[in-house]
């Protein structure tokens, strides 16, 4: 289809020699974040380190690679505790399990945290968590954790939102809106133009078009590939690909980056896409980023290909012969443009497709990846929001292959993971006929899209999300909560906000920021289809704990403080949101205890530890509280058989007769882990008693998942979170953020 690279020394842990025994995991060594030659498989490591490799590519040094495929690494007993490990920590969110060569789009993001910034094809979402990440770069736990900047994530696959949203969940932002549209075809969204009434488009400083494609750069993993690709794939994707490129850049503010990226390799989806994007709408260039990221190997744009033009690799130099191929009664019903194919000879040089850059997976070790960086010059007037009738035309002349529309456009797992096997979210489906179908494209020019019509008519009176409403301030719930937490004045009640139409607190509170407040007053939710916005903050504590507040108030107090201390104690603060609120807290509020005070263990160890069974210590902190929700830092120190690195801040929860800790049972055995060694868990020590029952004595032990401390003995880097994972560093050390 197009000229392969210039030949280079390949790497020579890749070798399909070097596993007799199953082929198909030496095709796909590299790639998955678990994954290296077979050779290191086979060896049975000392320490984990020898096996965890920094990925120096990854600003701070906080990717690491661990070089075992990943069968063995959920298979093989001696990496059953690492792979435990990985299982807790991604799910908590403090590691993000991604392909190395995933992670580069963002970076050459450059994201700062006042920038407004769209990932356009965001699901599953582990991109968008690095830029989450990039717009939380500067927060400290003395200063604000709410950035000014605006993240919103699209997708067009309604399922797909879903675990975008279970992604970014475990990365808790105010900054954060979710939607569901169409790429091509994302809406105008408007801002207040300063004082007045007068609106102005929503222009972004960075936008990010990681856009559906065959995947066939990820033949490595992928082996599904090797069947089932045909040269078709991404001649079928080029028009939507070019919709989106163009629809971004028409959003794009001026001095604006865009990233384009694709896990193909195919010239029809990357360089012509640029081309005919950069031809069609001015203004814009391709940014040298040869000097970022030094370390990285990559090879130039290419000038020339020429594509297929059908299953039986038929190929025609030109689109002019092309079309003279085609019977004169039928080349309205051709299948490919002119922007299949390079610009002539005289326009190439200006538009410098050589500042594109392929990964190629032999350089590295990596998979097959395409990025382009583009820029909005910052001559003349910025671009309108609306695209044009002529580019519209222009992309929209652009048939969609037919065999393309059974493909899934963008090759990622669409699974959760789960907590037996964590799994690469970028990672391709297996074979086509699991993908779910490419995303629809744009309407043509005359309003009609075969088979899709009606849906497009009447898609938002289909759209059944509940709207997200802002409370008064002074809303009697928010202040209940503001003065159970002491929070200071400078939190912005304003930004609190309810998922219902008539506003009224029900279950949980969200907040979000400044920024994120405007947009949704000044856009229709159904318009930009909103599936979330902002982070869960409160949430109503449904456990007859505020009865028994009342109760014990009546026969104390007058009837008016006893309807406000129920109120105070039906919500509390949740662990994702406690981040964002403890810059807030008032410090003198929070309960401060030490590790040597044994507190920490009887709260991870029970569900409803009763006060009595603390320590004296610590138990006279407690008593003197109120009932309800409550916040407790456990400082830096040893004691108690656990150790901390850094404070860990923690949601509680205050009743009659005992106090409980406010996280899940996944965080929670995650700390365990971390702290202690060891998960001391209800739920831990229930699983524990199971497998232990049917397996020779000492082999229940290496079901305890390895920590940086070295309890198991195997000692992991500090650092090394995951394999080609990035640790996701946080404000707070929250919900089992504590360094062993």
């Amino acid at each position: 289809m197009h000229p392969p690279p210039a030949p280079l020394s390949p790497t020579p842990s890749t070798s399909p020699s070097d596993n007799d025994d199953d082929n198909d995991v030496t095709l796909c060594t590299d790639c998955s974040p678990a994954s290296t030659s077979t050779a290191a498989a086979r060896t049975s490591p000392s320490s984990l380190d020898t096996l965890a490799q920094n990925e120096n590519r990854y600003p701070e040094g906080l990717a690491w690679q661990f070089n075992v495929p990943k069968k063995v690494l959920r298979k093989s007993p001696e990496f059953k505790k690492f792979h435990s490990f990985l299982v807790f920590e991604t799910e908590v969110g403090n590691v993000s399990r991604q392909e190395a060569v995933s992670m580069l789009p963002p970076l050459f993001l450059d994201v700062l945290p006042h920038h407004k910034v769209l990932d356009m094809c965001a699901a599953p979402g582990s991109k968008t968590a690095q830029l989450l990440e990039a717009l939380h770069l500067a927060d400290e736990p003395t200063t604000s954790s709410i950035p000014p900047g605006l993240l919103i994530a699209n997708d067009s696959d309604y399922k797909r939102t879903h675990l975008l949203i279970h992604q970014s969940a475990r990365l808790p932002s105010p900054a954060l809106m979710v939607t569901n549209v169409d790429a091509s075809i994302f809406p105008v969204l408007r801002l207040p133009a300063g004082q007045g009434s007068k609106m102005e488009p929503l222009l972004f400083d960075r936008i990010l078009c990681d856009v559906p494609c065959s995947g066939d750069g990820t033949i490595r993993k992928n082996v599904g590939i090797w069947k089932y690709w045909n040269p078709m794939d991404g001649n079928g994707l080029h028009g939507l690909q070019l919709r989106i490129l163009q629809r971004a850049m028409r959003m794009l503010h001026s001095d604006g980056r865009l990233v384009y990226s694709t896990c193909s390799l195919n010239p029809v989806e990357n360089e012509a896409v640029i081309a005919e994007a950069l031809r069609t709408i001015p203004g814009f260039e391709l940014v040298d980023v040869s000097t970022s990221l030094p370390t990285l190997q990559r090879c130039p744009g290419m000038t020339a290909w020429v594509p297929t033009t059908d299953r039986n690799l038929m190929f025609h130099d030109t689109y002019e012969a092309y079309i003279a191929s085609i019977p004169e009664a039928k080349r309205k019903e051709a299948k490919m443009g002119k922007s299949h194919w390079p610009p002539p000879a005289e326009e190439v040089k200006g538009l410098h497709l050589d500042r594109c850059m392929r990964i190629y997976p032999h350089l590295q070790d990596t998979g097959g990846f395409f990025v382009a960086v583009l820029q909005r010059k910052s001559a003349g007037k910025a671009a309108s929001a609306s695209p044009s009738s002529a580019v519209k035309r222009t992309a929209d002349e652009l048939p969609d292959v037919e065999e393309s529309e059974a493909k899934k456009a963008k090759l990622e797992a669409d699974v959760v993971a789960s907590k037996d096997e964590p799994m690469d979210q970028d990672t391709p489906a297996e074979t086509p006929t699991e993908a779910t179908p490419a995303p629809e494209a744009a309407p043509k020019g005359d309003g009609n899209v075969k088979g899709k019509g009606k849906e497009r008519q009447d898609g938002d009176s289909r759209f059944k999300e509940n709207p997200y409403t802002y409370i008064p301030s002074d809303d009697v719930i928010v202040q209940s909560c503001v003065r159970q937490l002491s929070l200071k004045p400078t939190f912005p009640a304003a930004n609190v906000l309810v998922r219902n139409p008539s506003g009224e607190p029900s279950r949980s509170l969200y907040l979000t920021n400044d920024l994120v407040h405007a947009v949704l007053d000044a856009n229709d939710f159904k318009k930009m289809r909103l599936m979330t916005a902002g982070t869960k903050i409160f949430t109503k504590q449904d456990s007859g704990f505020g009865r028994a507040n009342k109760n014990a108030a009546a026969a104390k107090e007058g009837e008016e403080k006893v309807e406000k201390e129920a109120v105070e104690s039906q919500w509390r603060l949740l662990s994702e949101g406690l981040p964002v609120v403890l810059p807030y807290v008032e410090p003198a509020s929070i309960i401060e205890a030490e590790l040597a005070s044994g507190a920490l263990r009887t709260l991870v160890e029970g569900y409803y530890p009763l006060t009595s069974t603390f320590a004296e210590v610590f138990r006279v902190l407690v008593e003197v509280k109120s009932l309800g929700s409550h916040v407790v830092r456990f400082k830096t120190g040893t004691g108690d058989g656990a150790s901390l690195t850094h404070d860990l801040v923690l949601p509680i929860w205050k009743s009659q007769h005992s106090v409980s800790l406010m996280i899940d049972k996944k965080a929670k055995s995650a700390m365990s882990l971390r702290v202690f060694g060891e998960d001391l868990t209800v739920a831990g020590r229930e699983a524990a008693a199971k497998q232990k029952k049917p397996t020779a004595s000492g082999v229940s032990a290496a079901n305890t998942p390895a920590v940086a401390s070295g309890a198991s003995g195997a000692a992991i880097p500090a650092a090394a979170s995951g394999a080609s994972a990035v640790s996701t560093p946080a404000p707070v050390a929250v919900a089992g953020e504590a360094g062993a």
